[in-house]
């Protein structure tokens, strides 16, 4: 007998379930281009699909490596056996997905490049694949002891509104460095792609598209005359009919 679960209840189950599925695949394939986890439920099974940017690396060798991550989150959710199936899916463009570029951002600090050159290197990346703008914001201990924040801007980009659930990308990422943990935070503004490829395919709705006018056509029209006899109007013709004077004899 199924136990009866208010929607209230199922909600709250499914957010903890992806929010924990999502931080388990972060930690394990940080180093294979991680980009986000999407999870469909069907009658008979679940699907889970991991987008990453190096498919090969998620898959393994002959599949073993998505095996094991398989007998990993079936073990720890209760799934029963073969009702859960992970798949891998490649990013189309990495340039417009804010979680590989804040984990690239990550690595180039852990090498010892500079964060400004780090940042900029991957804001001009962004820009140059036809994204309508980003932020990157690096907070923590920069220079010195005194931590700070310091914001890379270029292009357009929405702060409120609905629009920036479809059009804003953003992803945190942090990083552990010899003078303390640094703050990542990448937004990207996605275009908008009537295929859906590149970016949300609805229209921003304060964006106003003016459209190029028509080209006049010359409609011939077709005019008919009628040949009526002429009519004569006649006018009052004020010197006729006057009143006479008549004068009186007394």
């Amino acid at each position: 007998m199924a136990v009866q679960v208010s929607k209230k209840k199922k909600f709250i189950n499914d957010g903890v379930f992806y929010a924990e599925l999502n931080e388990f695949l972060t930690r394990e394939l940080y180093e294979d281009g991680y980009s986000g986890v999407e999870v469909r439920v069907t009658p008979t099974r679940t699907e889970i699909i991991i987008k990453a940017t190096r498919t090969k690396n998620v898959l393994g060798e002959k599949g073993r490596r998505i095996r094991e991550l398989g007998a990993v989150v079936q073990k720890r959710f209760g799934f029963q056996d073969g009702s859960v199936e992970l798949y891998a899916e490649k990013v189309a463009n990495r340039a417009l997905c804010a979680t590989t570029q804040a984990e690239s951002i990550r690595y180039k600090l852990l090498g010892g490049l500079a964060v400004r050159r780090a940042c900029y290197g991957v804001l001009r990346f962004i820009m140059e694949s036809s994204a309508k703008g980003v932020e990157i914001v690096i907070s923590g201990k920069l220079r010195g002891q005194r931590a700070k924040a310091m914001k890379f801007r270029d292009g357009y980009m929405i702060k409120s509104g609905n629009p920036t659930r479809h059009f804003i990308d953003t992803s945190v990422r942090h990083v552990l460095l010899r003078q303390g943990v640094l703050g990542i935070r990448v937004s990207i503004m996605l275009p908008q792609d009537p295929e859906g490829k590149l970016g949300p395919k609805i229209a921003q709705p304060d964006v106003i598209r003016i459209h190029e006018p028509k080209e006049e056509e010359n409609i011939p029209v077709s005019v008919q005359v009628f040949d009526y006899p002429p009519t004569k109007i006649e006018t009052p013709d004020q010197s006729q009919e006057q009143p006479s004077e008549q004068t009186a004899e007394i």
